[in-house]
């Protein structure tokens, strides 16, 4: 299933636990990120988790997204362009996806505001220098996979 206007129309938004504006398009088999400017960047939070997305892109600008949730999807692709698309984001949750290789991740280093990231349950936590090589990518990084970079980490990953 495609994202349309008509889901988004349809979907509930509300405001989450930090008061933010929230879209919740979760659980809808939606296999393709498409239409998301019909969203008229209302939204601070995107959560497009439990669906069947293979790559995490956007063709939209929104500037106000400032969370993506993309827990339990099938993503092991990220556009180059994802920086352009979502220029304030500060959180990104990739939980239980499909990223292997440490290759696949450095188009997240396009996305600079980046203060927390997830990717608990991919393959590439399991790589050699994972951790270092996303804390080194990501400048402003402060939590990975819900655990802080500590100064050390940093300096020795740099």
């Amino acid at each position: 299933m495609r994202l349309n206007a008509d889901m988004i129309a349809r979907s509930p938004a509300f405001f989450n636990a930090m008061k933010d504006r929230e879209l919740d398009l979760r659980g809808n088999k939606i296999a393709v990120i498409e239409n998301l400017a019909a969203t008229q960047d209302q939204f601070d939070s995107l959560d497009l988790s439990d669906n069947e997305i293979r790559k995490l892109e956007c063709l939209a600008v929104l500037p106000r997204i400032k969370m993506l949730l993309f827990n339990n999807n099938q993503i092991n692709r990220v556009a180059e362009n994802l920086g352009r698309a979502f220029p304030n984001l500060q959180t990104l949750v990739l939980t239980n996806n499909r990223f292997a290789t440490l290759k696949e991740l450095e188009p997240l280093a396009a996305l600079p505001s980046i203060t927390m990231i997830s990717l608990v349950d991919n393959p590439v936590t399991k790589q050699p220098h994972y951790r270092a090589f996303l804390i080194a990518m990501l400048p402003n990084l402060k939590v990975l996979d819900f655990q802080k970079v500590k100064p050390p980490e940093r300096a020795a990953a740099e």
